[in-house]
């Protein structure tokens, strides 16, 4: 993005105005051999127009690697090229190299780390407000129109000059900013201010009359005459260049609108344009911050400590992690199931925090009933009763981790994957006539006993030799049927009829199968260590096969 092709050109910003605008800390300076005082032209992401001179520009060095090796050279072409600064992405695991400040210092080239919580898109989010603020504080409109502060002096000077009251929304018509409201406002001013948006009827019949699709396209101010009880109206779209950030509504509240009551509404939105970039850039920062917070703890990377004080949760307080997670290549159409249930775990809470990853919904929830998980396992009964009254959706297997304080949250994320993949197992090997859909430690504690005595047996099982692994694999590769009669026999404790129904064989047959393992392989179901190993190596295979195989999330169990 070069400046000028948005609309919100200022001749230039400096760095120190940069940093100080950054109230979130969405980057940090390294170094600065020319001072904070350097200005800034514009930015560019990466190596964007090869071979032109960046002149004063920022570069944001997002082609780089993750473990930055070409950090140095990267800082060394971008002064070359006229560049006033460069970011580089920082990681708690990539460290930016020590060659990279040398090259800085050496090039006389600022350097600047963007946080981990953040990304590009936040960056340049960043940049545009800054220098949209520069802009407008350089520009005559701040005189003229509000001598200061922020959208709500805005709302004020504007509605004074106007003789109306004026409402500052966003694109999802929440309010941000209004004037005083007097005796005579209508009854859709008074219910959106207090509501703090705009009534869903009332975006229904805006979008009906076609007015908002008039004022997302145009650039004017659109008139709206009196309606009944509904007074006169101005409203103008809120533009960084052609994208739209919100919008101004002006309502002549018992008086007649001023004169040039447009062309100061027109101002005032030039005026809202930085207001509306900071306020989109700390919510979308806000939303980041968490999520990488969220991630941290209960992955148990970074300062934890720090991670809980992004979440605005205390230390020491109890909470437990619920799990919710679809099976692995479920088709997409399951995606709108986990945003359901990550809005669900979080709208009735709001101490819990929800993470959205690929596969799942991780919740951290705080518990108040003296550290009892019976309130986690209230949220995944709700959520397993959402989850399955989603018509055709993937099926959704929901864990629950032990109960432990703040700091721990990666034990409690650990644990709960160990019961998401204890319930796989046992729907695999139909262990319970109706298939648990949710569970807490407590109520799978042997599976995921037995499954933990299977990963510490599987090394030696596949670093051995002998007659029973030669069946095993021999068979896996003939399609298996001996190795789940096998596994069938001993789960039900040599009950051939039994055995032979889960198989859905005649009990001719299993004995067939059981007769030419013991003549061709040597296999005595007798002898109680042969049953033992074996009973050890057909859930081995059965992981092998894929069902119920180990669970490779990250997590402490």
């Amino acid at each position: 993005m070069t400046p000028g092709t948005s609309g919100d050109r200022a001749d230039h910003v400096t760095l120190r105005q940069i940093l100080a605008h950054d109230e979130d800390g969405v980057l940090r300076l390294l170094l600065a051999p020319a001072g904070q005082d350097v200005a800034v032209h514009g930015v560019l992401i990466g190596d964007e127009g090869a071979g032109r001179p960046y002149d004063g520009r920022i570069v944001l060095a997002a082609g780089l690697a993750p473990d930055l090796p070409d950090a140095p050279a990267a800082v060394r072409a971008a002064a070359r090229r006229g560049a006033a600064a460069v970011v580089l992405r920082e990681a708690v695991e990539a460290p930016v190299p020590a060659e990279a400040l040398a090259a800085a210092g050496e090039c006389g080239i600022a350097l600047l780390v963007r946080a981990p919580w953040a990304d590009w898109g936040d960056t340049l989010a960043l940049l545009r407000s800054a220098t949209a603020f520069a802009s407008a504080g350089r520009g005559g409109l701040m005189a003229d129109l509000a001598p200061g502060g922020g959208l709500a002096a805005l709302a004020t000077a504007t509605a004074l000059r106007c003789r109306a009251s004026i409402t500052v929304e966003d694109t999802q018509f929440r309010v941000l900013a209004h004037s005083a409201t007097g005796p005579d406002a209508d009854g859709v001013r008074r219910s959106t201010i207090l509501g703090g948006r705009v009534p869903d009827r009332r975006v229904a019949e805006l979008r009906r009359s076609g007015l908002l699709r008039a004022l997302w396209t145009s650039q004017d101010v659109i008139h709206r005459p009196a309606d009944g009880e509904s007074p006169e109206r101005l409203v103008v779209a809120v533009r960084s260049g052609g994208e739209v950030l919100g919008s101004l509504w002006a309502a002549a509240d018992g008086q007649r609108l001023s004169p040039d009551a447009a062309p100061t509404l027109r101002r005032a939105a030039a005026l809202a344009v930085p207001h509306l970039l900071r306020y989109r850039l700390r919510e979308s920062g806000t939303v980041r911050r968490e999520e990488h917070a969220l991630r941290g703890l209960l992955r148990g990377d970074g300062d934890r400590r720090a991670h809980l004080w992004s979440l605005s949760l205390p230390p020491d307080a109890p909470c437990a992690v619920v799990v919710a997670a679809r099976d692995p290549g479920a088709a997409p159409s399951s995606d709108r199931v986990l945003e359901a249930l990550a809005v669900q775990a979080t709208v009735f809470r709001p101490t819990a925090r929800a993470l959205r990853e690929a596969d799942e919904v991780a919740v951290l929830l705080p518990v108040e009933d003296g550290g009892s998980s019976r309130e986690a396992l209230g949220l995944a009964a709700e959520l397993d009763a959402l989850a399955a009254g989603v018509p055709d959706a993937a099926p959704v297997r929901i864990g629950v981790g032990h109960t432990v304080s703040g700091l721990e949250a990666s034990l409690s994320y650990g644990k709960a994957l160990l019961v998401l993949r204890a319930l796989r197992d046992r729907e695999a090997r139909g262990a319970d006539p109706a298939p648990l859909r949710y569970a807490g430690p407590d109520d799978v504690a042997t599976t995921i006993d037995a499954l933990r005595m299977l990963d510490a047996a599987r090394p030696v099982w596949e670093s051995g030799t002998g007659p029973l692994h030669e069946l095993i694999r021999a068979d896996l590769a003939a399609g298996g049927s001996l190795v789940r009669s096998l596994a069938a026999c001993l789960e039900t404790a040599g009950d051939i009829p039994r055995a032979a129904r889960r198989l859905v064989v005649h009990p001719n047959t299993l004995r067939y199968r059981l007769r030419r393992a013991r003549e061709r392989h040597g296999i005595d179901l007798d002898d109680p260590d042969t049953r033992l190993v074996l009973a050890l190596a057909v859930r081995l295979a059965g992981a092998l096969r894929g069902d119920s195989g180990r669970c490779s999330s990250a997590g402490p169990t």
